[in-house]
């Protein structure tokens, strides 16, 4: 089986650093795979997430993408092929919410009638009513909302692989409940590939079918989440999950 992402042997060096963001990191994400990526702030998550739609280019070694280098793909078409989602939602406020969906199926040209129907479609998964939400603003929406949209815009043009970076961060506990309930919903249903950088313990615990643990840039454990509990293999995987939260 082709790996959905892979990782040889890369590192990732920013100017300025005492040390490279990303160390020699070697690793293969299956297809349909839910990896929670966890570690303190400055550990290398969000540079991983980064590297494989090309926000930025490793220094050494190879990130593959359904078996291809991503230096031999096209920044901007990698993009459009890689659902993403950040944390606040990223929404364009000067557009509708089905303005923010349709973004990346109208560079892609589809039809109108194709980009409505995608538009009703996405919206219904997320349980917003498309009647209702469909030409409101981010602006009147909540944040667990706006954060339902965002994830919809991610998933708008049927990507294989969604690139989630802390997305549920900013919300308050019981929505961010609510939205992983429709996270694990969304992924079980669609057998798509989900890469989400986490700083809660419990949240990966409870949504990844594996866990991977950064810290100083380098891999430290990569299971399912009760081997990383139950057998951490790093004193540094043990202290991670007996506080039950990565220090921001």
């Amino acid at each position: 089986m082709t790996p959905a992402v892979e990782f040889r042997h890369v590192t990732k060096r920013f100017e300025g650093a005492g040390s490279p963001a990303l160390d020699d990191v070697s690793l293969r994400i299956d297809p349909g795979e839910l990896v929670c990526v966890l570690g303190t702030s400055g550990g290398g998550k969000t540079t991983l997430v980064k590297l494989i739609n090309r926000l930025h280019d490793a220094d050494e070694g190879q990130v593959l993408v359904e078996g291809r280098d991503v230096r031999e793909l096209d920044p901007v078409e990698l993009r459009r092929r890689i659902g993403y989602v950040i944390q606040q939602s990223g929404l364009f406020p000067h557009m509708t919410v089905a303005g923010n969906i349709a973004c990346v199926p109208k560079i892609l040209k589809w039809d109108r009638d194709r980009i409505d129907a995608r538009v009703r479609e996405l919206l219904r998964l997320v349980h917003l009513d498309p009647d209702e939400f469909a030409g409101r603003y981010p602006a009147e929406l909540s944040g667990g909302q706006q954060q339902r949209v965002g994830l919809a815009r991610g998933l708008a043009a049927e990507p294989d692989i969604m690139l989630l970076d802390e997305p549920f961060g900013a919300v308050d506990a019981i929505t961010r409940k609510s939205l992983q309930d429709e996270l694990l919903r969304i992924h079980r249903g669609s057998g798509k590939t989900f890469v989400f950088v986490t700083h809660d313990v419990a949240e990966a615990c409870r949504l990844a079918t594996k866990v991977l643990v950064i810290d100083g840039g380098r891999v430290q454990q990569y299971g399912a989440p009760d081997e990383v509990r139950e057998r951490p293999a790093t004193p540094f995987v043990a202290s991670l999950f007996a506080s039950g939260r990565a220090a921001r």
